[in-house]
């Protein structure tokens, strides 16, 4: 039997029951076969409302590019839907595809020195960096490593970094292109708190804290109560099955246009011009240093080893290997940064985020991929002008809920050692602003513990 490294990195548990379809298991049909079965919706609604669920991120960090750094937004549409089509073909679960932060970070920050060459030489040099240690097994045989109090303590700190900087969103009011807030959030208005409440709470209506079980009907109730909670469960299970994200996001696009109308006049039709980047050798230098040094730890632990953790607690049956999704990352920016695409990852708080709103397969993020690809053929670098009057209070809704519901991964730490451990790592990456740094603590405290089990 072939190692996990050398299998494709499609879902097992697709895998397993399409194995006595065909006798030719690695022949193109019944690959294709197999893809097909990854992007089957297991419901519309709950499919297009978990599309939704890693906007919160996606939009502030693409917009502050775009206005800050000159990103041509057409063109990272247009990769990132197709990144979003075939890593949902691939993986058959809501696979996101989301920026690499620290890159968009430094960017922002640092206007005139990183600019649009060396955010492309940080994207192409992280991703050449993490497609090398995925080829050879190093990241799989990082991820066997790294005990799982750890990489639950990245996971509550980067859940608890997106909750904190969802209330920020709501709370004040955002200049992204220097990424600063700019005073408190009015109460009422078309961004104004009041609204972010609304949809808040709405939400939580719809959502509740998660997926919850009915329970059994009692067997000797009389009709008349039987008929009452029969009414009862129906609206209920309407409530459930309405797309509160979808539904919020709709809001803000509304919002949008009404904060100001004139924005359609300023609509191109037609995508923008796709070239290759020139990177000149000082670009190189700069972009490995400022940008791929802080990235590449990031993106090892959140992007690829906790996404493989928390894809195998939300989806049971369908393990990813490390080899397979730190390939994927690298193949997606070998490519997409050579034509000014913006640098992207897999994050584990997006995929939390849209299983939170109902994301079950690799079609709800195909779905997304299909949106972002048509708006970037029609109207291009043009959609600017529509996401930055978009309302921030809601996109820190949609990223509140995100972050929780990574943070709520780490919650089955069984043992008060795993839990002190988690909850350094957690301290030291949210206070230190590092996820590198809360690793190295987390890893050392592990060690010492286990060192006083031997003494």
């Amino acid at each position: 039997m072939e190692s996990q490294s050398q299998q494709l990195p499609i879902s097992n548990a697709v895998r397993c029951q399409n194995q006595t379809e065909t006798p030719t298991s690695k022949s193109p049909s019944y690959i294709i076969h197999i893809l097909r079965q990854n992007l089957i919706f297991q419901s519309k609604w709950a499919e297009l409302n978990g599309a939704m669920g890693d906007l919160g991120t996606y939009i502030p960090i693409v917009l502050a590019l775009t206005l800050a750094s000159d990103l041509n937004l057409g063109t990272t549409l247009i990769f990132t839907g197709i990144y979003n089509i075939v890593t949902g073909a691939i993986y058959g679960v809501p696979m996101p595809v989301q920026p690499m932060k620290s890159i968009a970070a430094v960017a922002i920050s640092n206007t005139d020195n990183f600019g649009i060459p060396e955010i492309m030489a940080a994207g192409i040099c992280t991703g050449g960096i993490l497609l090398i240690l995925g080829v050879t097994g190093l990241m799989q045989l990082v991820y066997k490593i790294i005990p799982l109090s750890v990489v639950r303590g990245i996971q509550l700190s980067q859940g608890l970094s997106f909750a904190m900087t969802a209330v920020k969103y709501i709370r004040k009011v955002q200049n992204f292109s220097k990424s600063k807030s700019s005073g408190d959030r009015h109460w009422l208005g078309l961004d104004g708190l009041v609204l972010a409440i609304v949809c808040a709470s709405f939400i939580i209506i719809v959502n509740g804290s998660g997926e919850e079980r009915e329970e059994g009907q009692e067997s000797n109730e009389d009709n008349l109560v039987f008929e009452e909670m029969t009414k009862r469960r129906r609206l209920k299970k309407f409530i459930a099955s309405l797309p509160s994200a979808f539904m919020v996001f709709l809001l803000g696009v509304v919002l949008a246009f009404i904060r100001k109308p004139e924005v359609v006049k300023g609509i191109k039709i037609g995508p923008s011009s796709i070239e290759i980047v020139k990177i000149p050798k000082h670009s190189w230098k700069s972009g490995f240093i400022k940008g791929t040094i802080p990235q590449l730890p990031l993106s090892i632990l959140n992007s690829v080893i906790a996404v493989c953790k928390l894809s195998s607690d939300l989806f049971p049956g369908k393990d990813f290997s490390a080899t397979s999704v730190s390939v994927t990352v690298g193949l997606m920016n070998l490519v997409g940064c050579w034509f000014g695409a913006m640098p992207c990852c897999h994050g584990a708080g997006g995929l939390a985020g849209q299983y939170k709103f109902g994301g079950r397969s690799g079609g709800c993020v195909a779905l997304l991929g299909a949106a972002k690809m048509v708006l970037g053929l029609i109207i291009g670098s043009s959609l600017v002008m529509i996401l930055n009057q978009f309302p921030v209070g809601v996109l820190g809704v949609l990223l509140l809920f995100a972050g929780v519901e990574l943070a709520m991964a780490s919650r089955d730490m069984k043992t008060k050692e795993e839990s002190f451990v988690m909850l350094i790592c957690t301290a030291v990456s949210l206070v230190g602003s590092s996820a590198a740094l809360g690793f190295v603590c987390g890893i050392v405290v592990h060690l010492l513990l286990k060192l006083r089990k031997l003494s």
